[in-house]
């Protein structure tokens, strides 16, 4: 299983950004699939996650401004990330767990708000 993430950089605070996932190996459709982040000194914590049925999930401090979603054709997860604050700045992560509950992470893209 490989998964790349892209999309991350900088903005400034109340812009947005797309990051996408791109899947191999494994069949995002039939599997949840999530984003993760991890800011200098502080844990890894879950973003958004979307089950293989659709359901969404979201964090608390990004609900209403980010959306996840998946391009099953593509085999591909987004986050659509709108109204950035400073404290979004963090390294995001792609997830995918598979049927046997295994989570895999892809590398990480680095998303930076600051004015």
């Amino acid at each position: 299983v490989q998964l790349q993430a892209s999309g991350g950089g900088s903005v400034q605070p109340g812009g947005s950004l797309r990051l996408s996932c791109a899947a191999s190996g494994v069949i995002v459709r039939l599997n949840a699939v999530g984003w993760y982040r991890q800011a200098p000194g502080q844990q890894r914590e879950l973003v958004a996650g979307i089950t293989s049925g659709g359901i969404t999930s979201y964090g608390d401090s990004v609900k209403g401004r980010f959306t996840i979603s998946k391009d099953n054709a593509k085999n591909t997860v987004y986050l659509q990330m709108n109204s950035l604050k400073p404290e979004d700045t963090a390294v995001y992560y792609c997830t995918v767990e598979d049927s046997g509950s295994k989570l895999y992470w892809g590398q990480g893209t680095q998303v930076t708000v600051s004015s």
